[in-house]
């Protein structure tokens, strides 16, 4: 007569760490860092898709639908900004192994962030051609908002989107400072200072220049 063997399910079987087979699959722990990168290219993806979708609305005159593109962008900037969070919860120390399988790859390898710097200026171009055709600067479009709602909608989506840049740099910036220091160098030979200094960055100026020029006109206003 066989004899009933009964296989204790609450043993993992698969190699690993984990404490069961489910988290031995799934290699939380080992992929956290992976999975807020991965997660975070493709949040970029969509939100550059969606500002070069944005641009050549602009560039058609079809300002209406560009909004609508250009406020899912900055939503995709604010996912990726607030997931940073999680990285911070990896201890200094634990990072260090993941740095050494990292090889030379760098946050400036970013593809989504390298298609950042290739969509958004040809946005403000598509803008600023905008503004010419209604034969104003950006200064009148504040002045005069209400009898040009949409491009002055459409200045403060592209200042939406820039400042999203800023803090996403911002936040990063300091994600690293916090785990592997302010005063070292990255994994492509690149000071960690590099970063600080990039988070002065605008990639439209004159759209925050006319906040000092609006600032100072109103001063004169009183004045006078």
């Amino acid at each position: 007569m066989a004899t009933e063997t009964h296989e204790d399910f609450s043993e993992p079987i698969l190699p690993g760490k984990g404490a069961s087979d489910y988290e031995r699959y799934l290699r939380t722990d080992d992929l956290l860092f992976q999975t807020v990168h991965q997660s975070s290219e493709l949040w970029l993806k969509l939100g550059t898709a969606e500002v070069a979708r944005a641009t050549a609305h602009v560039r058609a005159g079809e300002v209406g639908a560009a909004l609508r593109l250009l406020r899912r962008a900055s939503l995709c900037l604010q996912f990726i900004t607030r997931q940073l969070d999680m990285l911070e919860q990896m201890s200094p120390w634990e990072y260090q192994t993941i740095r050494r399988v990292l090889g030379h790859g760098s946050g400036f390898d970013s593809p989504g962030f390298r298609e950042v710097r290739r969509v958004t200026p040809p946005l403000g171009e598509a803008f600023e051609a905008a503004l010419a055709g209604a034969g104003l600067d950006v200064v009148a479009v504040y002045v005069q908002g209400r009898e040009h709602e949409e491009l002055y909608q459409l200045a403060e989506a592209l200042t939406e989107w820039d400042e999203r840049v800023t803090m996403w740099r911002i936040r990063h910036y300091k994600v690293v400072a916090r785990i592997i220091g302010d005063q070292v160098v990255g994994t492509q030979g690149t000071p960690v200072e590099v970063l600080g200094k990039m988070i002065h960055h605008n990639f439209f100026p004159a759209l925050w220049r006319a906040r000092n020029q609006l600032t100072a006109r109103a001063k004169e206003d009183e004045e006078g």
